[in-house]
């Protein structure tokens, strides 16, 4: 779409307005309490829309200006390729975790699901 062909009302910047879906993700993102973490279909069942695979695309897009490495796999494997970054504010926020057996690749512990995930607490009840 050419800039010509856009409405007159159409504000400048267009091109940098994420899509709404986008940002109520982003916002769930920044919601989850440090050391606390959501999964993929935590978030999406918490907005009742989309599913796992959409927040994850949401994440993967524009994830980085907030607390990505709280919204994580429901196995609680650490995000491939960003496994040492996350470690670190994991270790940083007391995120509880399970360390890695022998036969881990890599070595890496895991998040410990069971005391780690958030269910979105009191807020959930009034986010719109």
């Amino acid at each position: 779409m050419s800039e010509e062909s856009l409405p007159e009302d159409t504000p400048p910047h267009y091109e940098d307005a994420l899509p709404e879906y986008a940002e109520q993700v982003l916002e769930v993102a920044e919601l989850i309490p440090p050391g606390r973490v959501m999964t993929y279909g935590d978030v999406a069942e918490w907005l009742a829309e989309g599913g796992p695979r959409q927040v994850g695309r949401v994440m993967a897009l524009y994830g980085g200006a907030v607390p990505w490495w709280r919204v994580v796999r429901a196995d609680g494997v650490l995000l491939p390729g960003h496994e040492l970054g996350a470690l670190a504010h994991y270790r940083a926020e007391g995120t509880p975790l399970k360390e890695a057996s022998r036969a881990a690749e890599g070595h890496l512990p895991r998040l410990d699901m069971r005391r780690a995930r958030w269910d979105g607490g009191q807020r959930a009840e009034g986010h719109t």
